[in-house]
């Protein structure tokens, strides 16, 4: 790339007419005067070395506090000697997405496959114990991993879940349909915060005395059906969207009714309405702080807890 091939960059994309000149200039002006006092905070003055509050110098970051913390808010509490299984878990995970973009696409069902059946077994085993490995209590479960874990629960049964609610809701059995739309409506007329708190709190109430179900099981179903609702009714959304000719011609080649669904229906629809699926998927991810009201930590009531530490106290704005 030569200088006139930057020239013309810029005179295309960003000084094409007077009201872009103007925009670019006042961008370049925010930046000016913006940027080096930041670079003077966040680099120049800033402490990188140390291990404690004296240690950071006034006016610039206390990256010394990230340095202590990290862990903490990347793993919660997880037990020091144990995280190399949260991080082997997350390879697999980051490896199978990754060569996903990479194979054919009549592999691609088969990464699919293996990421809602195959992998949540094998990422619990790792994170939780079992079959020779420690046991790591979920009460010890926190920061990053904990948001990742509830948002990827939440996803590989949330989708699914509420793909069979659209159906059922649009299904012409009345009883699959009435059934559909009770539970769809009952679940998002309940604040998400009510379905934490009952989720932890108040079922365990209703179970036998010996029962013992997992706080943090319980919450991710609760948070799951809760979201697989608003997925129900993206989905909802997109089958309303076709027309009737793509069902009378499944149905004119012998198609049954899950046949019809699965091979043509569904994916039509899922494609238009992808936008929507990763909005409420961006939602649930979004959502996940709210589980600090029963006493799990993910990444943000990490940073609470951190910042709000007596040996710390002062840096927090």
């Amino acid at each position: 790339m030569n200088i006139s091939d930057i020239k013309h960059w810029l005179k295309k994309n960003l000084f094409s007419n007077w009201y872009y000149s103007l925009i670019s200039l006042f961008i370049f002006y925010l930046l000016l005067i913006t940027l080096p006092p930041f670079l003077d905070w966040a680099l120049i003055k800033a402490t990188f070395i140390g291990n404690s509050k004296t240690d950071c110098q006034p006016g610039g970051a206390c990256w010394v506090f990230i340095k202590v913390w990290f862990e903490k808010l990347i793993y919660g509490f997880y037990p020091e000697k144990e995280i190399w299984r949260v991080n082997l878990a997350f390879l697999i995970l980051i490896s199978t997405v990754t060569l996903a973009f990479f194979v054919k696409s009549k592999f691609k069902i088969y990464i699919l496959f293996f990421l809602i059946f195959i992998f949540p077994l094998i990422g619990f085993t790792l994170i939780n114990g079992g079959f020779g490995l420690e046991r790591v209590e979920t009460r010890v479960w926190g920061g990053l991993t904990l948001t990742f874990i509830l948002t990827f629960f939440g996803i590989i049964v949330a989708f699914p879940l509420g793909v069979l609610l659209a159906l059922g809701r649009r299904s012409e059995l009345p009883i699959f349909r009435f059934f559909s739309i009770l539970f769809i409506e009952f679940w998002r007329g309940i604040p998400l915060l009510t379905v934490i708190f009952a989720a932890a709190i108040m079922f365990p109430i209703f179970l036998p005395a010996n029962s013992n179900v997992d706080k943090l099981l319980r919450v991710a179903i609760g948070i799951s059906i809760f979201e697989a609702t608003y997925v129900a009714e993206v989905v909802r959304g997109g089958l309303q969207s076709l027309p009737k000719g793509q069902y009378e011609a499944a149905k004119s080649l012998g198609m049954g009714y899950w046949k019809m669904n699965f091979l043509i229906i569904l994916p039509q629809a899922i494609k238009t309405v992808i936008p929507g699926i990763t909005n409420t998927f961006i939602a649930l991810f979004k959502d996940t702080p709210l589980i600090i009201l029963v006493g799990l930590l993910e990444i943000l009531g990490m940073i609470n807890l951190a910042k709000s530490n007596s040996y710390w106290l002062g840096l927090a704005t």
